[in-house]
């Protein structure tokens, strides 16, 4: 068995618990996480219907159906044709498939409206939920299958960041988006398939701006350069950020800031264990820097949850009560932002492990190239 089918019967078992007949996914990260097809969501009528009980079945265009029988283990697959009225296509597939006339469905959460509307068309007395009802508990603890991409997306930014570092002087009279270029090209060499997200390049002030990409700003010896970027293998993201000054010393400014941020981070990795709450993670690294001075300067959560998408649960962040257990894996990343000077952010990976963490990202923490 697949870990695929794994994941499938797993979520067949959490649809019965929650009494819904069936689970409806469209592309996307829930269809990627039971299949392993991995498209985005397009204009044509593609659906993958997984039942309480029995065979998962997909509706999808003719011109998707090899496609999908030679990438996925799903065996029953239904294509229509482009000359067909795909709506009355899926109520012969619903009927076809036994889906009851007033079924209790739970839809993916990204399901476009217009999908949304021809299910309820076909079954106009269907109670409807969200497809995280049942997916979210079982994709928040990570299989070793997907610990296993993650660590190895991590290995290729942790080279990739050491391109950069050995880049030293000659990184200064670069602009950020040739900085970012490189670092690309690296990602890409080290086994690297897609970028987790645009790269992050944020010289001296830009630094301060947290979801800054990158733009014309030329690197400048001495300043601080906020670094955030990754790759994807196995469909699995790596997600590190460090904070350099090339070529030159920082101020005593930018260095204290850089140590403050330094032991937040530290301070919250050494807070990861089992039964620990993702709220008390984010407290560790929040008083560092409160205690320093700069509570008003960091802005965000301390992390996020990291799988198929770069952003899912568990949040690190104030309040959130959820208790970490083995096979969760997120990113522990607090920030100093002051505006118009600059910012510094200190990011890795971390898995929960039976005992406490095992971090992803191995190169240095400091500043220095």
């Amino acid at each position: 068995m697949t870990p695929f089918e794994r994941r499938t019967e797993t979520a067949q078992a959490a649809l019965e618990d929650v009494g819904a007949d069936a689970l409806v996914c469209v592309p996307g990260r829930t269809l990627q996480y039971l299949t392993g097809f991995d498209e985005p969501q397009r204009d044509r009528h593609l659906l993958l219907v997984v039942p309480q009980t029995g065979e998962p079945a997909a509706f999808l265009p003719a011109l998707s159906a090899a496609q999908f029988r030679a990438e996925t283990w799903i065996r029953e697959v239904e294509p229509w044709a482009d000359d067909a009225d795909p709506v009355a296509a899926l109520s012969n597939f619903f009927d076809d498939r036994s889906v009851p006339a007033a079924p209790h469905l739970l839809v993916d959460d990204t399901m476009w409206a217009t999908f949304l509307q021809d299910v309820r068309s076909v079954r106009p007395d269907a109670t409807i939920g969200l497809a995280s009802e049942v997916v979210a508990d079982l994709r928040i603890r990570k299989d070793d299958t997907e610990l296993d991409a993650l660590r190895r997306a991590s290995a290729a930014a942790d080279r990739a960041l050491r391109d950069v570092r050995a880049l030293g002087a000659d990184a200064v009279g670069l602009t950020e988006a040739e900085l970012a270029a490189r670092i690309e090209s690296s990602l890409t060499a080290a086994g690297g398939e897609a970028l987790s997200f645009d790269t992050i390049v944020g010289a001296g002030p830009n630094g301060a701006m947290p979801h800054h990409t990158h733009g014309d700003r030329v690197i400048r010896a001495g300043e601080p350069v906020v670094l955030d970027f990754g790759t994807r293998v196995d469909g699995y993201p790596s997600d590190q950020t460090r904070t350099l000054v090339f070529d030159a010393d920082p101020d005593e400014r930018v260095r204290a800031v850089h140590e403050v941020v330094r032991r937040a981070q530290e301070a919250a990795v050494d807070a990861v264990e089992p039964g620990v709450t993702a709220a008390a993670v984010d407290d560790a690294a929040r008083s560092v820097i409160e205690a320093a001075g700069y509570g008003d300067a960091f802005v965000h959560r301390t992390g996020h949850g990291v799988g198929l998408d770069v952003h899912e649960p568990p949040n690190i962040a104030a309040g959130n009560d959820t208790e970490l257990r083995s096979g969760m894996a997120f990113s522990v990343e607090p920030g100093i932002y002051l505006d118009d000077e600059f910012g510094v952010r200190i990011e890795d990976l971390v898995i929960v492990t039976e005992s406490g963490c095992e971090r992803l990202n191995h190169t240095p923490r400091g500043w220095e190239c």
